[in-house]
Order: structure tokens, then C-alpha cells, then sequence
């Protein structure tokens, strides 16, 4: 029961943070609407003052819906405003901290799984992968990821999914060479596997094999078999970013090392990823394990140890089991080596 007057307080504290919240949107939606790569650098200072003036959840759920609303349309997004976007995401991630872009790619990344098992017609998922692709240009995530989701569409393998193959490695392909090469290999021949056995699947075998030899010239290094591949607006896009990251360099140590399996399961296992991201929900690992992992063996005590363990208020396994330790050890290299254990 929540008595009346605190009921009317809440209300009016919850119209109060809407209005706020809209005041908020109206704000980031006028200066994503005016982005572009002239005036990035004030786009991105306005942006990182709001950061600091607002609450880093409502600002990044904000940003969030509004690029994903601007960037995830049913026909193709432009590359260049796609890359100016991403860009924008970046600089925030590298600047204010990496929650920004950890809470983007999330959304981005969930979106992208949903969409791949509904069968959307249009290009909502050329898009997401659009995304993901220059998130990982911009130094924002690893290729760990991105192997992740080209792995998952090998082991897919329709024709959707072979144009989303050759969208991505067009986007990313070389970067991915330069990271990883081993990676990019064993994809490939497992990719050139696929083809073989699905050769009676497809009726049109043209882009399959336009896909492997767009594989094969990444793996050759051979940047004219790919037919529009052009690097020059990324690169230029790269340097303004090292112009307006604070840190030095471009931020590859803030580099997101996630695989799509955590990003998917991040609700249910919490986002390692986040520095001091809190995290509630049912435990991660199973009651029963927990009990079975409590059991700790310190060998044989004296029961006059144990006796004393008691006395003092030792009322679990593992504090019994530390104090047993520190009484018990000849030095401090002994206990070191028993707590260890």
C-alpha cells in the first residue's frame, strides 16, 4: 500500500522526469539532425556537455533510440551519413567512457539477430550490419565480433545471407585481414566448403561464386577484383577522429573484446564488459553448483583449530577454510600457496 500523498509526489516526479526526458530528446534530435563531417567537432562537444549535464542512462537510451530510429529504415542509408553517425558515436565512446558505445552496440547487435530470424524484406539488415561494420572502422568493437557474425551467416548460408556476407567483408574485409588473417583463412575455407555442398541448392550460382572470389581476393590482398571498394572516406573520417579523441591515438585500447554470443545473452549473464555495470537478475551460475563449489578442501585440521574457528564466529565453509589457512601456514609464501588452492 503506498499511502496517497506519496503516490501524488511520485506522479508529479514522473511527469516532471518525462518532461525532462522530452526536453532531452528534442535537444540530441536537433543535433544528430545537423550533423556532418564539417561540424562534427562542435556536434560532439555539445554532445559530451549534455553527457555531463544529464544521467548517463537517459542520454545513452536517448542517443540510442533516435540513431537507431535515423539509421535502421526499410531502403539503404547513404554510407557517408551512416560513417558521420557511427563517427559521432566514437568520439563519445572515447570520450565520455566506453558505456556509449557498449550501449549502442547492444541495441544494434539484438536488433541485427532479431531482424536475420524474421525474414524483413527490406534493407533493415543491410543496415544494422552497416553499422556494426564502421563501429568496428571507428575502433568502437574488436574483430572477435565481427568473425562472430560472418561465422553465423557461413553456417547459414541462403542467399540472404551470401549478400550480407559480401556487404560486410566489402566494408571490412581488408581491416579484418590486417587484425587477423589466421581468422579470415579458416573463414574462407569454410565458406569455399559451404559453396560445394549447397552447389544444387542454389539455382543462381553467380553471386556464390562472385562471393568467394571477392574471399579470395581479400586473402590475395588484391583490392581491384573488389568491385567499389574505395577506402579513401573512411580513412579521412579516421583522421578527424584522432583529431577530436582527447586520449592519444585513435582508442584501439578501448576496443570493445565482445563476442555476439555475450552481447545476445547479456540480460541473462550481465555485461562483463562495462566497468562496474551493475547486474541483477537470477544468479549466473545454478544453486546447486554454487553448494558444490562451496565444499573448499584445506586438507586435514586439528579439531582444537577447528574448536577455535567456532569460538571466533567462522559461520561458513570459506571463512572456516581461510582462517584454517592463516593458522596453519609456516610462512607467507605457505598461506599464499594454500588460499590459492
Amino acid at each position: 500500500y503506498v499511502p496517497p500523498q506519496i503516490r501524488k509526489a511520485q506522479e508529479m516526479l514522473d511527469d516532471k522526469k518525462r518532461e525532462e526526458l522530452g526536453r532531452l530528446k528534442k535537444m540530441v534530435n536537433g543535433l544528430i539532425n545537423r550533423l556532418s563531417e564539417p561540424n562534427l567537432s562542435s556536434i560532439s562537444g555539445q554532445m559530451e556537455e549534455l553527457y555531463m549535464a544529464n544521467s548517463r542512462k537517459d542520454m545513452n537510451d536517448t542517443l540510442t533510440d533516435i540513431l537507431m530510429n535515423a539509421c535502421v529504415t526499410a531502403v539503404a542509408m547513404p554510407a557517408r551519413l551512416m560513417m558521420e553517425h557511427v563517427l559521432l558515436v566514437s568520439i563519445l565512446h572515447h570520450n565520455v567512457g566506453i558505456e556509449v558505445g557498449a550501449h549502442f552496440l547492444e541495441a544494434v547487435v539484438k536488433k541485427f539477430d532479431e531482424l536475420c530470424k524474421s525474414d524483413a524484406e527490406g534493407k533493415e539488415c543491410e543496415n544494422l550490419l552497416a553499422l556494426i561494420a564502421h563501429l568496428y572502422n571507428f575502433h568502437v568493437v574488436h574483430c572477435l565480433l565481427i568473425f562472430d557474425i560472418l561465422k553465423k551467416l557461413v553456417s547459414t548460408f541462403t542467399e540472404k545471407e551470401i549478400e550480407l556476407i559480401l556487404f560486410l567483408l566489402k566494408n571490412v574485409g581488408f581491416s579484418l585481414r590486417k587484425d587477423d588473417a589466421l581468422a579470415l583463412k579458416e573463414l574462407i575455407t569454410e565458406a569455399q566448403k559451404k559453396a560445394n555442398a549447397a552447389e544444387k541448392k542454389f539455382q543462381d550460382q553467380t553471386r556464390v561464386r562472385f562471393m568467394l572470389e571477392t574471399m579470395l581476393a581479400l586473402r590475395n590482398n588484391d583490392m581491384r577484383k573488389i568491385p567499389g571498394y574505395d577506402p579513401e572516406p573512411v580513412e579521412r573520417l579516421r583522421k578527424l577522429q584522432r583529431a577530436l579523441v582527447h586520449s592519444s591515438g585513435s582508442g584501439r585500447d578501448t576496443q570493445l573484446r565482445v563476442s555476439l554470443e555475450s552481447l545476445l545473452s547479456a540480460d541473462q549473464v550481465g555485461r562483463w564488459w562495462i566497468v562496474g555495470s551493475s547486474w541483477s537478475g537470477a544468479p549466473m551460475i545454478s544453486d546447486t553448483k554454487s553448494q558444490a563449489q562451496q565444499k573448499l578442501h584445506v586438507g586435514k585440521v586439528s579439531s582444537k583449530i577447528m574448536e577455535l574457528a567456532r569460538k571466533l564466529r567462522m559461520n561458513t565453509d570459506i571463512r572456516r577454510s581461510i582462517f584454517c589457512v592463516l593458522m596453519t601456514s609456516e610462512d607467507f609464501m605457505d598461506a599464499f600457496e594454500k588460499l590459492l588452492k
